[in-house]
């Protein structure tokens, strides 16, 4: 992929993504906060927390190469992807609930992501490898993410005709975009594609069906509905590796690094419509209500 291509395509491609994403949201997405507080909270907990060191486990377990374990990390950091309230809709969750985890997870992985990044460089990496984020590239990383949020939402709340007309543009542009980079990375490390396959598909495998089950069954034991959980566990699963693969590219410079998110990418997808089409099945049908 040309240099030039990534340092001025991809941050432009990425920001009207996350400026779609913005133009979803209102501030009373973040106040819907106060009134399912135990949902968002577990939801939190899970992506932030539990998910974040199921994929250190993995990286562990499995003894992934320096640069692959922290792309699994990267991947773990980033917040939910947009198509989560796809899948929630297509499979009776509550989007009200997605839309709400999104906001909040936009604002929060400005933060927490280069956190967990740069742990995850101190742990995996060795001392002659440079690659990091350091604090002009945290204040990047932040920049890309809240920046083009806030610009989408100032859209939404002073022209929300507009907003709704270039929605769907943005959407397309979106799963476009993704195509593109995934692609792109697959053509530039091709001659090490069927390594990286076999090094990183069994990880990134086991960490989407992991993140969908966690995302869905640790709310249920904690009393949430069937109806809020299925909400929880597409937003946990359906990672933003669009985020995670541009910031890889990007600010990290390293295609390795972006390998996890862009086989995850594909994964993600087929599982999310298996997990959705059993959970449909076989919920009871009272948990599909809302509460």
């Amino acid at each position: 992929m040309d240099s030039g291509l990534i340092t001025i395509f991809l941050p432009i491609a990425l920001a009207i993504v996350m400026a779609g994403m913005g133009l979803e949201l209102t501030l009373k997405d973040f106040a819907r906060v106060s009134k399912h507080p135990k949902a968002v909270l577990i939801a939190l907990f899970c992506q932030l927390i539990l998910l974040v060191g199921i994929a250190f486990l993995i990286c562990k377990i499995l003894a992934l190469p320096p640069l692959l374990a922290v792309g699994l990390m990267l991947l773990a950091a980033s917040p939910g992807g947009t198509t989560a309230n796809l899948f929630s809709y297509l499979y009776k969750g509550d989007i009200a609930l997605n839309i709400t985890l999104t906001a909040i997870n936009a604002i929060i992985a400005a933060v927490f992501l280069p956190l967990i990044v740069n742990f995850s460089i101190l742990h995996f990496m060795n001392e002659g490898q440079q690659v990091g984020l350091q604090f002009t590239k945290v204040l990047q990383v932040f920049l890309i993410i809240l920046v083009p949020v806030c610009i989408g939402m100032i859209i939404r709340h002073y022209a929300p005709h507009v907003a709704e007309k270039l929605n769907r543009p943005v959407r397309i542009f979106a799963v476009v975009f993704l195509l593109i980079i995934i692609l792109g990375a697959i053509i530039k490390e091709r001659s090490n594609l069927i390594d990286y396959l076999g090094q990183i598909g069994l990880a990134t495998a086991l960490f989407c069906a992991i993140s969908l089950m966690v995302g869905y069954f640790v709310p249920r034991m904690l009393g949430i509905s069937s109806y809020q959980a299925r909400a929880c566990a597409f937003e946990i699963g359906i990672h933003n590796s669009t985020l995670a693969m541009t910031i890889a590219l990007t600010i990290m410079a390293s295609t390795t690094i972006a390998m996890p998110a862009a086989v995850y990418s594909i994964f993600m997808y087929i599982f999310a419509t298996i997990f959705g089409i059993l959970i449909t099945k076989f919920a009871p049908q009272d948990a599909v209500k809302t509460v």
